[in-house]
């Protein structure tokens, strides 16, 4: 899975789970960072979201639900 389609599916997921439109989830959200598998052996990227804390909070519950089915993406 590339991390442009994992981001979307975190996105579709957020906003099924709270309701909302999209492009705010992508805003909250960001882009995700991918890191080289030598160096994270567990999962290679991360999911930094910023804005109101509740907002932050349900990206990532989801976030940690999505890491146990995809620990690795590709760039």
């Amino acid at each position: 899975m590339k991390a442009a389609e994992l981001r979307d599916l975190i996105i579709r997921q957020v906003a099924r789970d709270k309701g909302g439109g999209m492009i705010r989830w992508r805003k909250t959200l960001g882009d995700l960072r991918v890191y080289p598998r030598s160096t994270h052996a567990h999962c290679n990227w991360d999911a930094r979201p910023t804005g109101p804390p509740d907002e932050v909070a349900a990206i990532e519950k989801v976030v940690d639900h999505v890491r146990l089915q995809h620990p690795f993406v590709d760039d």
